[in-house]
């Protein structure tokens, strides 16, 4: 239980109990509203190259374009998320989906890479105020027998949202302009404005103690400096003078965090001392590994597809299609094998099939298989994704009080976002590595300028491969099977992982806790009038 004392609820209306049509409408708004943030984290990874060549821009800076979004969102997360508890969940919300569609259209029509930067940090600092409002919403007004259903909805679009955003952005980029991008979180944003004004339902603490600012800025602190850390320093070396002064920060920054979290106690932003107990230790853990695993993964599948394969994007994006979806599936059919078997079974289970689906990928993979050496290793790791990713973060929601559910979903938001920070640097890391040192030696009788440019990568080889003339093919065999090699290397690396992880949810998972049929919606949570 959570050693925060209950803070009063100031609510909105009579205080009745949404029905199941208010509730309905509530989930859908959210959901909508959450699709925009997720979509708007991966579209423009299809566009880069489109927009190196319109802004004549490094490629540097068109990685700049794309990571400062997600800087920006993992960053305020947890600051904005416990704003929400105090000043409303509604109106934060609604100001959230007004700052992000203004930023994302303005994103759209940018004339330069400055004005597309500037939109993008603003795309995530209202992305930062939308995300956990989305959960704490779901958390704060469904009934606990419902709530679970709830949170898998929630939960497939957080996990499988991105492929789905990634594939529509594709498609627009192949039959109209890259600019188009914007136009899906654009659309979607205005329908969820539209429907969170009419549906969702306000809520927020009332406290006898003051905001946690010293907090709060501790933890953007931290956040930036981490979450930098991990997007700078595979482009530019993990020794780079900026690297490891940005690690430095992050890691003073975040032990300064815990140590006045632990003096402020129950006045602070977060109390850490929930950290001692099985259920939030254990949802956060397997959120972290999970969605590493599932970024680690997209990062090593697109190359394969692209270079090894010789797909168009879009075609790869279709091609990750099976992994989404299952995990969707997934994620809604995990709270009734929660409730017949355990929060704990689920997870566990869950974790050993993605564990399983890695294995099957290492063990079968191969140039001449192609895609169907890797499907089978891809549906079983979005099933077991879905499995364990609902009861995780109604674990996570569950070990804050109501009051506090921005919180409590702001750190299931961070939890995720270093999650994928950490797997992209750690499973590319691996693969790269691997390719380097099963590419050694091989490329002597390639000339040797070409060889230094295939040794920096498999794309590279593609790209440089029709310069060598009769010895093309051998330059590209050569590259592509040291790439499934790296591969090989990565998806055991990962498979370990997700084994180590069974062992601790086994031992120390969540345990279920009993739900009260008579529970009533929380009282800070009611229909808006």
């Amino acid at each position: 239980m959570s050693t925060n004392p209950p803070a009063q609820a100031a609510e909105d209306g009579d205080g009745g109990i949404p029905d199941p049509l208010q509730l309905r409408k509530v989930l859908t708004a959210v959901s909508i509203a959450l699709m925009a943030v997720i979509a708007s984290v991966t579209g423009l990874n299809v566009a880069q190259t489109h927009m190196a060549v319109e802004y004549g821009a490094s490629q540097s800076t068109v990685l700049w374009i794309i990571n400062i979004y997600t800087l920006f969102l993992a960053a305020l997360l947890l600051t904005l998320g416990a704003l929400g508890d105090r000043l409303g969940r509604k109106p934060t919300l609604i100001a959230g989906l007004g700052l992000f569609g203004i930023a994302t259209v303005t994103a759209g029509l940018a004339p330069t890479a400055e004005v597309m930067l500037a939109a993008r940090a603003a795309s995530g600092i209202g992305a930062a105020m939308i995300m956990p409002i989305t959960l704490a919403v779901i958390t704060s007004t469904f009934p606990a027998e419902q709530r679970g259903k709830a949170i898998g909805v929630w939960t497939g679009i957080a996990g499988g949202g991105g492929i789905l955003g990634m594939f529509l952005s594709a498609l627009l980029v192949d039959v109209a302009d890259w600019r188009w991008l914007f136009a899906l979180p654009a659309v979607l944003t205005v329908a969820a404005l539209a429907m969170a004004l009419k549906a969702v339902p306000n809520s927020r603490e009332t406290s006898s103690h003051r905001f946690d600012t010293v907090g709060a800025l501790l933890s953007v602190i931290a956040a930036t400096g981490l979450i930098f850390v991990l997007q700078e320093g595979p482009e530019h070396g993990w020794s780079a003078p900026a690297t490891l002064m940005s690690l430095t920060v992050g890691l003073a920054t975040g032990a300064g965090f815990i140590i006045w979290e632990l003096h402020r106690r129950d006045a602070g932003l977060l109390d850490v001392r929930l950290f001692r107990e099985r259920t939030l230790a254990g949802g956060s853990i397997t959120l972290l590994v999970v969605f590493g695993v599932q970024a680690g993964i997209g990062v090593v599948l697109f190359p394969f597809f692209q270079a090894v394969l010789g797909w168009s994007g879009l075609l790869s994006t279709v091609a990750m299609m099976p992994m989404a979806l299952a995990m969707m599936v997934a994620s809604g059919l995990a709270p009734q094998l929660a409730a017949r078997t355990g929060a704990r079974s689920t997870m566990a289970a869950g974790i050993a099939l993605a564990g399983v689906g890695m294995a099957l990928m290492a063990l079968f993979v191969s140039v001449e298989g192609g895609y169907l050496s890797v499907l089978p290793g891809l549906v079983a790791m979005g099933v077991g994704m879905g499995l364990s990713m609902t009861p995780s973060t109604e674990a996570i929601t569950a070990s804050l009080p109501p009051e506090k559910q921005g919180v409590a979903s702001a750190l299931n938001d961070v939890t995720r976002e270093f999650g994928t920070a950490l797997g992209v640097a750690l499973l590319g890391a691996l693969v790269s590595a691997g390719y380097r040192s099963s590419i050694g030696d091989k490329l002597n009788d390639i000339p040797h300028s070409a060889a230094d440019t295939a040794r920096e990568g498999v794309a590279n080889a593609v790209e440089v491969a029709d310069s060598t003339g009769s010895h093309a093919q051998d330059l590209l065999h050569t590259a592509q099977q040291s790439f499934v090699d790296g591969w090989q290397q990565a998806m055991w690396a990962g498979a370990a992982i997700m084994a180590a992880l069974f062992v601790y949810i086994a031992f120390r998972g969540p345990t279920t806790p009993s739900v009260d049929t008579d529970e009533k919606t929380p009282a800070e949570a009611i229909p808006a009038p």
